[in-house]
C-alpha cells in the first residue's frame, strides 16, 4: 500500500496547491484577511504531503518493490543501499519529485522565516509558489507518475544507470535542484511585488538573502557535477560545454547578475526594473533547463530520454510562466521609476556594466545551446556547437567582468573621482603584472592565454587586498587595532571578498591546467613503464575483481619520482552485470599542486591496454575556487541584518530609512 499512499498524497497536494495558489492572491487583491491567512498553513500542508510522497518512493527503492515501474526501471536487488536511495532521483519521474520536494522545502522556509512581512506580501509570495507547485504536480500526475504499478512483477530490476552509481550522484542532484528551485523564491517575490506595486529597497532586502542562498546551492551543485564528469567519464575534463551543463550554468550567470543588482536596489533604490527582470529571467532559465533535460530534444549523458508529450507539457508550462510574468512586468514596469541618480564613474555604473556583461555572456551560452536545436527543428540540418565557440565568445566577456570585480568594490556610491581610484589601485596593478609574469616564468613557459589568466587571478587578489587594507585603516594612517576593525566588517562584505577570491582561485586553476597539463595515451602491458612530467608510471599487475553488482579488470600502477614511491593507483574497467555497460573508473591521486590521473582504455592484442595518463597541475583549485564562492555566498546570506527579526513596517518607512 505504500505506493498508493504516495499517490494519494500527490493528489491531495495538488488540491492544496490550487487552494494555496488562488485564495491568498485573491485575498490580497480584495483585502480579505481570512483568505490571506490560508497561505502559511496551505504551504506547510503542501510540504507535508509532498514529503510523504517522497518518503513513500524512497521506501519503495529501499525495499526493492519492483511492482513499481519506476523502481523496476532504476534499481536492482544487488544495488548498494546508497545507490538505491540515489535511484529515487536517478530517472525522470523521481527527479521531478525531487524538484517538487525542493520547491516545497523553500516554500516551508519562506513561510517560517518571513513572519515579519506584511500579510498581503507573504500571501502573494506563497500563492505564486503554490501555482508553480500545482503546475509540476499536474505534470507529474498526468505524464510522469512515479508510483505507476507494473504487472506482472519482475523478479529483479533493470539496475540504475552505471554512470549514476557514484557517491557524487548521491549529493549532486539535490544540491543542483536546491539552486534551480531556489530562484523560484526570488521569482515569487518579484511577481508579488509587481502585483502589489511595492518595488523598493524593502523588497530588495527581503529578496536578497534568499537569492544568495539559492545561488550558493547552485554553485555547489555545478561544482559537484564538474567533479563527477572529471573522475567518472574517464576523459579527464572538468567542463565540456555540454547542453545540460549549460542548462545549469545559464541560471547561475543570471543569478550572479541578480545578486549584484539587488545590492544596488537595496542600497540606492536604483535598478528596480532591471532587478525584477533578472529575477524573472533566472527562474525562467531554471524552467528552460528542466525542459531541455526532460523533453528528449538533447542527446547528453545528463539528459533523461523521455517521450515528446512531456516536452510539450513543460513547453506549455514554460510559456505560461514566462509569458505571464513578462506580461505583468510590461504592465507594471513603466510605473516603477528610475530610482536614485548616479554619475558615470560610480559603483552603480560599474555594477550595471557587470550585470550587462553577465547577461550578454548568458545569452551567448543560450545561443550556442539552442541554435543547433532550432536548426534541427526547422529541418535545416544538424550542427554541433562545442568548446571552440564558447571559448571564443565567453572568455573575452569575462575579462572586463574580472576587471570590474577589482574596481567596483573600491568605487564609491553616486560618484567616484577617477584619479583617486587610479591612485588607490596603482600598487595593485604593479603587483598584478609582476606576479603574472613571474608565475608564467616559474611554470616553465609564458603564453598569452596563461598570462591573461594569471593577470585576472592576481588582479582580483591585489584588489581584494587593497580593499581590506583600506577598511582596516583608521583616520590618520595609524594601524593600531586593525584586527578589531577587520572583525567588525559586515558579514556580507566579507562574503563578497571571499567569493571574489574564489573566482581568483578558479581562474588560476583553469589557467594552469589548460596550459601546462601533460597527457599521454600509451599502449602498456604488465611490466611496462611510461614517464610523464618527471613521474614514472609502472604497470605492475592486472587482476579481476568482483563488485556488488559489477565485474572489473583492475590495473595496479606504481608511480615513482626520482626513484622514490609516490602512490599506487588502481584504475578499473567495469562491466555491470545487468545492463552490461562497460565503464571506466579512473584512478586519481589528488594534490594541492597537481593531480595524477590514470584510466584504462580498451584492451589490444597481446594482453596490452590503451592507458591514458595525465599530470594536471592545480586542477583542484578549480573546485576549491567554487567552494570559496559558495562560502562567500553563505556568509553573505547570513549577514546580521537578514537574521535580525525586522518589525513589520510599511515599505515607504523602510525605504526612507534605508536611503537616509
Amino acid at each position: 500500500m505504500i505506493p498508493e499512499i504516495g499517490q494519494i498524497a500527490l493528489l491531495l497536494a495538488l488540491a492544496v496547491a490550487v487552494i494555496q495558489g488562488t485564495l491568498p492572491i485573491l485575498g490580497a487583491a480584495r483585502g480579505r484577511s481570512d483568505w490571506m491567512s490560508i497561505a502559511r498553513p496551505a504551504a506547510q500542508t503542501h510540504f507535508l504531503l509532498v514529503a510523504i510522497a517522497f518518503i513513500c518512493l524512497a521506501s519503495s527503492f529501499v525495499r526493492n518493490d519492483f511492482s513499481v515501474l519506476y523502481v523496476a526501471t532504476n534499481s536492482n536487488s544487488a544495488l548498494p543501499l546508497q545507490y538505491r536511495i540515489a535511484g529515487v532521483w536517478g530517472g525522470h519521474e523521481g527527479s521531478l519529485l525531487l524538484w517538487l520536494m525542493m520547491l516545497c522545502g523553500w516554500m516551508l522556509a519562506v513561510s517560517q522565516f518571513s513572519k515579519h512581512l506584511p500579510k498581503p506580501v507573504i500571501a502573494r509570495i506563497l500563492g505564486v509558489m503554490g501555482l508553480i507547485g500545482a503546475g509540476f504536480l499536474l505534470f507529474m500526475l498526468t505524464t510522469s507518475n512515479p508510483f505507476e504499478r507494473l504487472f506482472p512483477v519482475p523478479a529483479d530490476g533493470n539496475d540504475l544507470n552505471p554512470l549514476l552509481q557514484d557517491p557524487g550522484m548521491v549529493v549532486h542532484p539535490p544540491m543542483l535542484y536546491m539552486g534551480y528551485v531556489g530562484f523560484s523564491v526570488a521569482f515569487s517575490y518579484a511577481v508579488a511585488a509587481l502585483l502589489g506595486g511595492n518595488l523598493d529597497a524593502t523588497w530588495a532586502r527581503w529578496t536578497r538573502p534568499w537569492t544568495t542562498a539559492a545561488w550558493t546551492f547552485l554553485t555547489i551543485g555545478i561544482m559537484l557535477g564538474s567533479m563527477w564528469a572529471y573522475y567518472v567519464l574517464g576523459w579527464g575534463g572538468w567542463w565540456f560545454w555540454d547542453p545540460v551543463e549549460n542548462a545549469s550554468f545559464m541560471p547561475w550567470l543570471a543569478g550572479t547578475a541578480l545578486i549584484h543588482s539587488l545590492a544596488v536596489t537595496e542600497k540606492r533604490g536604483a535598478f528596480k526594473s532591471w532587478t525584477v527582470l533578472l529575477a524573472i529571467i533566472a527562474f525562467s532559465l531554471s524552467l528552460l533547463g528542466t525542459f531541455l533535460v526532460r523533453s528528449g530534444v538533447l542527446s547528453s549523458v545528463h539528459a533523461f530520454a523521455t517521450d515528446p508529450r512531456r516536452g510539450l507539457f513543460i513547453l506549455a508550462f514554460l510559456a505560461i510562466v514566462i509569458g505571464g510574468s513578462l506580461a505583468l512586468y510590461a504592465w507594471r514596469a513603466p510605473k516603477i521609476g528610475l530610482g536614485s541618480r548616479f554619475e558615470l564613474v560610480s559603483r552603480e555604473t560599474m555594477l550595471l556594466a557587470n550585470n550587462v556583461l553577465f547577461v550578454v555572456a548568458m545569452l551567448s551560452v543560450l545561443l550556442g545551446t539552442l541554435y543547433p536545436l532550432l536548426l534541427d527543428a526547422l529541418g535545416m540540418g544538424k550542427i554541433s556547437v562545442g568548446p571552440p565557440y564558447f571559448d571564443t565568445v565567453f572568455v573575452p566577456l569575462m575579462v572586463p567582468v574580472v576587471f570590474l570585480m577589482g574596481v567596483g568594490p573600491l568605487a564609491r556610491w553616486k560618484k567616484t573621482e577617477l584619479p583617486d581610484l587610479a591612485k588607490r589601485l596603482k600598487w595593485a596593478v604593479v603587483v598584478t603584472v609582476i606576479a603574472a609574469l613571474a608565475t608564467g616564468w616559474l611554470a616553465g613557459r609564458i603564453t598569452a592565454g596563461a598570462t591573461l589568466g594569471f593577470l585576472m587571478t592576481f588582479w582580483i587578489v591585489a584588489a581584494v587586498a587593497t580593499d581590506v587594507w583600506e577598511r582596516v585603516q583608521p583616520a590618520g594612517g595609524v594601524r593600531a587595532g586593525w584586527v578589531g576593525r577587520l572583525a567588525l566588517m559586515p558579514r556580507a562584505m566579507v562574503g563578497m571578498l571571499v567569493a571574489h577570491l574564489g573566482v581568483a582561485a578558479f581562474a588560476f586553476g583553469v589557467s594552469m591546467v589548460n596550459t601546462y597539463e601533460l597527457e599521454r595515451d600509451v599502449k602498456m602491458a604488465v611490466g611496462d613503464t611510461t614517464e610523464v612530467s618527471g613521474y614514472t608510471f609502472f604497470f605492475r599487475e592486472l587482476k579481476n575483481v568482483q563488485g556488488p553488482n559489477y565485474e572489473a579488470v583492475q590495473g595496479l600502477m606504481e608511480v615513482t619520482r626520482n626513484g622514490k614511491p609516490v602512490v599506487v593507483l588502481l584504475p578499473e574497467k567495469r562491466v555491470y552485470r545487468v545492463q552490461k555497460n562497460p565503464m571506466t573508473e579512473a584512478a586519481i591521486d589528488p594534490g594541492f599542486t597537481r593531480d595524477l590521473y590514470v584510466s584504462l582504455g580498451e584492451p589490444v592484442d597481446g594482453g596490452a591496454w590503451i592507458v591514458r595518463v595525465y599530470v594536471k597541475p592545480f586542477v583542484d583549485w578549480i573546485w576549491g575556487g567554487c567552494l570559496l564562492m559558495a562560502l562567500g555566498g553563505a556568509l553573505a546570506a547570513t549577514d546580521r541584518r537578514y537574521r535580525v527579526k525586522q518589525k513589520q513596517e510599511s515599505p515607504a518607512t523602510v525605504t526612507s530609512g534605508a536611503q537616509a
